[in-house]
């Protein structure tokens, strides 16, 4: 059976047929200017959830770029300091080996080296009380303001504890340094050494046999950057894949959240030839009235 074709049903299927291609050329022109797909996910649920699981990764990236940023920070600081110490211990062998014959310096000789040498104590402290962002580098997760007390030469840091940043799904890197193992503590550190040879200078003493001790503390200081080196190389490639990753992930958005700039250009044009064909054979047809349909 042929249902009856009215007058009503033509223009509501025609209307309906505009309001389609209205809300078709609606959303070509939302992508056009959003250089997006989709402005909701009821639009595209399935690429809605892709993009969700995308941005989850992203974000999960992004966190371990700022670890991986703040590490390199940490281990640069650290090799800073050591390279620099490791300058000053050497000119301090220097001036002990040309203090080892005293006997045939003059006092005010023996003085200036003696002095040099608490200088170079003092800048060796200074290195070993180098801080990041008002935390001690050489002290572990010690929160103390600097690594060794002056004078006393103690020790503040946490023994045995490193300051750790995760820098991958399984990965882990110390950043900092242990300063007692580096430059000793207490007594026993580089620092009191280098104030002991220059008193034992001053009173005529014989220092050549601290030389032995002096490179004991040097082995130490070069064993503490070359380890520094290595983390510093870890960090290096792990911000290179983490790089990489970012790079795969924002082609993956950008494959299901952005748009084709051109493709969607065309289709917009379509789109509007469609709606302007349709809006004129529309008036074509539903031109005639009640009057015209009387008469």
């Amino acid at each position: 059976m042929i249902g009856r074709i009215t007058s009503s049903t033509m223009t509501q299927q025609t209307l309906h047929t505009l309001q389609a291609n209205l809300a078709q050329r609606d959303r070509l022109m939302n992508q056009a200017t959003s250089q997006r797909a989709f402005r909701t996910p009821s639009e595209d649920p399935a690429a809605a959830a892709s993009a969700l699981g995308v941005h989850s990764e992203q974000a999960r990236v992004a966190q371990y770029a700022r670890n991986l940023n703040d590490a390199m920070a940490w281990v640069t600081t650290v090799d800073t300091a050591l390279g620099a110490g490791i300058d000053l211990l050497n000119r301090a062998r220097d001036l002990v080996v040309q203090g080892a014959n005293s006997g045939a310096m003059s006092p005010a000789a023996r003085d200036a080296i003696a002095a040099e040498l608490e200088s170079i104590s003092a800048g060796l402290l200074a290195q070993a009380n180098t801080t990041l962002a008002g935390r001690s580098v050489f002290a572990g997760t010690s929160d103390a303001g600097r690594a060794f007390e002056p004078g006393t030469f103690t020790f503040n840091g946490t023994t045995g504890s490193g300051v750790q940043r995760r820098i991958g799904d399984n990965e882990t890197v110390r950043v900092d340094s242990d300063g007692a193992s580096a430059f000793g503590e207490g007594a026993t550190s580089v620092f009191a050494l280098l104030n002991d040879i220059a008193a034992e200078l001053r009173a005529g003493d014989e220092i050549g046999p601290r030389l032995g001790e002096i490179d004991a503390r040097l082995e130490s200081m070069i064993a503490a950057r070359g380890a520094t080196g290595a983390r510093h190389s870890q960090i290096e490639r792990a911000s290179a894949q983490d790089l990489a990753v970012s790079i795969d992930l924002e082609a993956r958005r950008a494959e299901v959240e952005d748009v084709d700039s051109l493709e969607v250009l065309i289709r917009l044009q379509s789109a509007e030839l469609t709606f302007q064909s349709a809006l004129q054979v529309t008036a074509r047809a539903l031109q005639t009235n009640l009057l015209e349909f009387l008469r």
